[in-house]
């Protein structure tokens, strides 16, 4: 709770004089002296017991504090925005930044269009994409939205919607086959080279339930692990190993028969697509757009 009035004094005149680069142009475009500006930036660096800019007659350079300072108004103003923009409702046009993480194996090939096509929808947003492998923290990384592929999410106070379905497929290239041989079985893998993914989990462990519903466990020592499917896909294709990856990702490779699908036989491991955002915070339109363009997207 804010219980100090005074504590957002200055900060938008100083995020102005940053973002304008001058003091004066600042007073030009808010209709304030030169040295109201000034006196602003000067009380709120009193309040705050540090130095922000330094600057001469010719030159205004941020501080190392004052750029940490800087990039936490520009989330609070952000902020703001969002809630006027959510109370506004949809009689708003979605505008700003939007802050999206997604896997490198969607964002690249997946969603590009995607992507694409919402930007030439919504003119007045930009976007501003994280492709990685890697889980985020989207509070604390400040994301409006992320794409996350999972076979589950683990419960929290954010709002995950399920927007497409894939299966994770076990698969190798004919080369390696060749010379190794296929496996018939999942417990046959420990004599395999197997390319494995960093982020799982269990890395080194791989399952699997027969049409019988026999379940079957494996423990393995990957040869290679990665935390990008991409990677994992030219590994398997340079006939380097045996590796798991959503059968979304691969449909061209397997289509023209650069890698085929090992124990088809078995039941696939069911993944699904999700889009996750802080349901502590007001969805501004850009984000109701996006989630709804999205989502149809999918769909078609």
């Amino acid at each position: 709770m804010i219980t100090d009035s005074k504590m957002l004094d200055g900060v938008v005149i100083f995020s102005q004089v940053v973002s304008n680069g001058s003091f004066t142009k600042t007073a030009d475009k808010t209709g304030h002296s030169t040295s109201y500006i000034s006196k602003e930036v000067n009380k709120l660096e009193s309040r705050l017991g540090v130095r922000l800019l330094n600057r001469t007659t010719r030159t205004l350079k941020l501080t190392p504090e004052g750029e940490l300072y800087y990039q936490q108004c520009l989330r609070v103003l952000e902020d703001l925005s969002d809630v006027e923009q959510a109370l506004d409702g949809a009689k708003k046009e979605p505008q700003g930044t939007l802050k999206i993480s997604c896997p490198v194996s969607f964002g690249a090939s997946k969603f590009g269009p995607i992507f694409t096509q919402f930007l030439l929808k919504y003119p007045q947003v930009n976007l501003d994409i994280e492709l990685s492998d890697t889980k985020v923290d989207v509070i604390e990384d400040g994301y409006d939205l992320v794409i996350r592929a999972s076979g589950s999410l683990e419960d929290s106070n954010l709002i995950c919607k399920r927007v497409m379905s894939s299966t994770d497929i076990t698969i190798a290239s004919p080369e390696y086959i060749k010379r190794r041989g296929m496996p018939k079985h999942p417990s046959e893998l420990v004599d395999h080279e197997i390319i494995g993914y960093k982020n799982a989990p269990q890395p080194k462990v791989w399952d699997y339930v027969g049409l019988d519903g026999e379940k079957i466990v494996v423990k393995l020592e990957p040869r290679i692990l990665s935390n990008l499917s991409e990677m994992k896909t030219t590994f398997c294709l340079a006939g380097l190993g045996i590796t798991r990856l959503p059968i979304i990702n691969v449909t061209e490779e397997l289509a023209s028969g650069r890698l085929v699908e090992v124990f088809p036989d078995y039941e696939n491991y069911k993944i699904d697509c999700f889009l996750v955002y802080p349901s502590r915070k007001y969805m501004s339109a850009k984000v109701r757009c996006f989630i709804d363009f999205f989502t149809e997207s999918l769909q078609e």
